[in-house]
């Protein structure tokens, strides 16, 4: 039987949701980089995080805490699965972001110590605190909703859940939007999300949603490491790459800071278990480094940095973390 909630919407909206089985799994939206700032008095601007994304799949008493490549998420955030568990009664997809904070900023780095995780004690036990920020629904009671509008999957996601504690509503703004932007730039977040309130949830990337950065930062490919130098354990630098349209990964420069002992040795042993014998990179001849190893492109990396060089190479790169939760070969350059 269709909710009230979605009884009230009006005639031209409920011929837009779909009964249906709730699926074990859906490809999440993801938004487009975009350099042209542009300040739309109809749009949503919302904060941008630097965390992990998380999609919420709950059904009578089970919640499915699933990554935006479909990992399970339940044993590294237990709290918000509880959470969602103990406040939510009615079958649902939620879409959101796991964040930690340093200070008033989303953590990646602070993150990835509960990103790696596989056992909900330990996860407990580090404290650090994650919430889960929430911007979007998909499905509601037997109905997929995804062909409504932002704006009225907003008004619903509002109405089926309670927003406390470690389960946050991911706001956004309408006017006002080009202080926001620098409000956003200058408290050092990492940007701002900027979507069409008209748009369908489509299971691609689109221009619906776009994403405007304050920071440099991105996902890229190791391919390789060098040796490590006098006092220093595990390698010295991570050789980096990003992949083009016809499947070749392209040398982007290395990163040899933003690493503690800790990283050094467990990212070490990751490593060495993937050593190859030939380059991943389309040409090293670039590559001027000396006592390398090359390893298979499966790590994935963020790394921040100042800016692309005119010759593509990253300025001034320092490592925040690995990430698990995207695909090799779906990276590539954001420039």
């Amino acid at each position: 039987m269709i909710t009230d909630i979605l009884q009230k919407l009006s005639k031209e909206d409920q011929t837009k949701i779909v009964r249906t089985n709730e699926p074990d799994w859906t490809e999440p939206m993801l938004a487009y980089l975009e350099h042209n700032l542009f300040f739309d008095k109809n749009w949503f601007y919302e904060r941008k995080f630097d965390g992990e994304r998380c999609l919420a799949f709950i059904k009578g008493n089970e919640v499915r805490l699933r990554s935006r490549n479909n990992k399970p998420l339940n044993a590294s955030y237990p709290e918000i699965q509880q959470a969602l568990g103990s406040s939510i009664n009615t079958p649902c997809i939620l879409d959101g972001e796991v964040v930690a904070f340093k200070g008033n900023n989303t953590s990646f780095e602070k993150l990835q110590q509960r990103m790696q995780l596989r056992d909900k004690q330990e996860a407990m036990h580090t404290g650090i605190a994650v919430y889960y920020y929430i911007f979007d629904i998909l499905y509601l009671d037997h109905y997929d909703i995804t062909r409504l509008p932002l704006k009225t999957r907003k008004k619903i996601l509002k109405a089926v859940v309670s927003f406390k504690g470690h389960i946050r509503y991911s706001a956004h703004r309408i006017h006002n939007c080009k202080q926001y932007y620098k409000y956003a730039h200058d408290h050092g977040w990492e940007g701002l999300m900027c979507k069409d309130p008209e748009s369908p949830y489509v299971h691609v990337r689109s221009m619906s949603w776009l994403k405007f950065k304050c920071v440099a930062n991105q996902e890229l490919v190791i391919g390789g490491y060098t040796d490590p130098q006098r006092s220093r354990i595990g390698f010295g630098a991570l050789l980096l790459g990003y992949y083009d349209k016809t499947g070749k990964l392209h040398y982007a420069g290395k990163v040899g800071t933003g690493f503690n002992d800790q990283v050094l040795i467990s990212l070490s042993k990751k490593l060495k278990a993937l050593e190859v014998t030939k380059s991943p990179f389309k040409s090293h001849d670039a590559i001027k480094e000396t006592s390398v190893h090359w390893v298979k492109p499966e790590l994935v990396a963020e790394i921040g940095f100042t800016e692309w060089t005119n010759d593509n190479k990253l300025r001034h790169p320092r490592f925040e973390g690995l990430r698990y939760d995207k695909a090799a070969r779906d990276v590539r350059q954001e420039k």
